[in-house]
C-alpha cells in the first residue's frame, strides 16, 4: 500500500516526491528507487541498518515489543503447539498444513535424508580436525555437482525439490562432519525417526551398541530449531538473497549463507557464551567479573546478554529458559560447576539494577549454548546447530526472492572516497 508521498527538496531546489509505502505491520518505508534519477544522489546507510532491501511475507520482528512472528503466528504459540517440521512447512508454504499435508511433507523429508555415497566420500578429503562449518559450507556447495539435473531456478518443481532436499539432507551432512572430527564411522539416517530424533542418532549412535534417544533432548533440539528458523533480513539471510538474485544455483546461495553465519558477530554468539563462562571459571569469580562488565574502561563483556534488535526482551529466550532448566534437571547437570555458574549469572542478570536498567537480559544465545553443552554437543558444532534451524528460513527467503516477478540482481551503491581520475605514470618516472 502506498501512502502520501514524502516530499524532498534538494539544496539546488529540485523537488521530488518519494512514495511512502506501508506494510501489514511495522514502520512505513520511503521508496527511494527514483532518487538518483531525479536528484542525482544515492542514499548512504552503512550496514543497511535503516534500509528495507525487499518486500517479504515471511517474518516480522518488533524489537521494542519483543515480538517475533512467522507468517503472522507468534513464535510463542508455535513453540508451544508446533514442531520444527510443521514450522518448516509454514515458512515454505505460507500456511499451516492440514494433517494430510503435514504427513505427506514429513514423509518426503524422512525419505530423502540419505546422501549420495560420493558426497560421503567427499568428507574423506577433509582433515580430521577441519571445522564443521567449513565442511558444511563446502559439502552444501558441492550438492550442485550431484543434483544438477534439478537446478532450474525458474522451474517451480525444481524449486520444491531443492527446498525438500536441503531440509532433509543438512542434518545428515552436519552429523557426518561431527563424526569425522571424532574419528567415528558415519551413521546412516533412519526413516522411522522424526527430524530431531534422527539427527541425534546420527550424531551420537555407534554401530557397536544400541542408542536410546532421550525425548527431552529431542524436544529441546526441536524447540531450538523452531526459535532459530528465521529472523527476517539478517546478515546470512540477506547473503542468501543477494547470491540468489544473480540466478546462481540455490545450493551455492545456501552455502553463502552458511559462510556468513560462521562469522562470530552473527552465528558465533552462543559459542562466545561458553568461552566467557570458561574464563569466569566458577561462582566465586562472578562478583569480580560482573564488576568488570560494569566498568566502561574494562574490555571484558558479558556475552549472551541483551540483543541488537530486541530492546526489552528476547521472546525466544523466555521460551528456551524453561527448556534449559528442564534439560539440566533431566540430565542431572545442575550440580556441574559450569552450569551452576551459568544459573548464578542468570539470576544476577535478572535482578541486578544495572542489568535491568540497561535491559541486559539473558538472550537466546545464552541458553542455547548451555543446552548444547549439556547435551554433549561440542562448541565447534554450535554454529552448525544454528545453521540447521536457519536453513528453512534461508530456503523460504530464496524461494520468495527467486519467484518475485519484480526481482532484480542486488546491486548496492557506494560513497567513493578514493583518488579522483589521474593519469598513468611510466615506472621509470615514479
Amino acid at each position: 500500500m502506498t501512502k502520501e508521498a514524502f516530499r524532498l527538496i534538494s539544496p539546488g531546489g529540485t523537488e521530488s516526491e518519494l512514495p511512502v509505502r506501508t506494510g501489514t505491520v511495522g514502520p512505513d518505508v520511503i521508496d527511494v528507487g527514483a532518487l538518483y534519477k531525479e536528484q542525482g544522489v544515492f542514499t548512504f546507510d552503512p550496514g543497511f541498518v535503516a534500509t528495507g532491501s525487499c518486500e517479504s511475507d515471511i517474518t516480522f520482528i518488533d524489537g521494542e515489543k519483543g515480538l517475533l512472528m512467522y507468517r503472522g503466528y507468534p513464535v510463542e504459540q508455535l513453540a508451544e503447539h508446533s514442531s520444527f517440521i510443521e514450522v518448516s512447512y509454514l515458512l515454505l508454504n505460507g500456511e499451516l498444513p492440514t494433517a494430510e499435508e503435514l504427513d505427506t511433507f514429513d514423509h518426503t523429508i524422512r525419505t530423502h535424508t540419505m546422501l549420495n555415497e560420493g558426497m560421503l566420500n567427499f568428507f574423506k578429503g577433509f582433515r580430521y580436525d577441519a571445522h564443521p562449518m567449513a565442511m558444511l559450507s563446502a559439502v552444501v556447495g558441492s550438492m550442485s555437482a550431484y543434483y544438477h539435473d534439478t537446478m532450474d531456478v525458474h522451474n517451480p518443481e525444481h524449486r520444491d525439490i531443492f527446498a525438500h532436499r536441503i531440509l532433509a539432507k543438512l542434518p545428515t551432512i552436519a552429523a557426518a562432519a561431527y563424526k569425522l572430527n571424532i574419528g567415528q564411522p558415519f551413521m546412516y539416517p533412519r526413516n522411522d525417526l522424526d527430524y530431531t530424533e534422527n539427527f541425534l542418532q546420527m550424531l551420537f549412535s555407534v554401530p557397536a551398541e544400541p542408542y536410546e534417544i532421550d525425548p527431552v533432548s529431542a524436544r529441546a533440539i526441536d524447540l531450538l530449531f523452531i526459535l532459530h528458523a528465521d529472523h527476517e533480513q539478517n546478515c546470512s539471510t540477506s547473503t542468501v538473497r543477494m547470491a540468489g538474485s544473480s540466478g546462481a544455483n540455490p545450493y551455492s546461495a545456501i552455502a553463502a549463507g552458511i559462510s556468513a553465519l560462521w562469522g562470530p558477530a552473527h552465528g558465533g554468539a552462543n559459542e562466545a557464551v561458553l568461552k566467557m563462562l570458561e574464563e569466569i571459571g566458577d561462582k566465586s569469580q562472578i562478583t569480580k567479573y560482573v564488576a568488570k562488565a560494569k566498568d566502561k574502561n574494562d574490555p571484558f563483556r558479558l556475552m549472551g546478554f541483551g540483543h541488537r534488535v530486541y530492546k526489552n526482551f528476547d521472546p525466544r529466550a523466555t521460551i528456551i529458559r524453561e527448556m534449559c532448566h528442564k534439560v539440566l534437571k533431566q540430565l542431572g547437570r545442575n550440580d556441574s560447576p559450569m552450569f551452576e555458574l551459568a544459573l548464578e549469572l542468570e539470576e544476577i542478570a535478572l535482578k541486578d539494577d544495572y542489568f535491568v536498567e540497561k535491559k541486559l537480559y539473558p538472550n537466546v544465545d545464552f541458553y542455547s549454548g548451555i543446552i548444547y553443552r549439556a547435551l554433549g554437543i561440542p562448541t565447534s558444532m554450535f554454529t552448525v546447530m544454528f545453521a540447521l534451524g536457519r536453513s528453512v528460513g534461508w530456503t523460504a527467503h530464496w524461494l520468495e526472492m527467486i519467484s518475485d516477478p519484480q526481482g532484480r540482481i542486488a546491486r548496492p551503491r557506494q560513497l567513493y572516497q578514493g583518488p579522483p581520475q589521474r593519469d598513468y605514470v611510466a615506472i621509470e618516472k615514479r
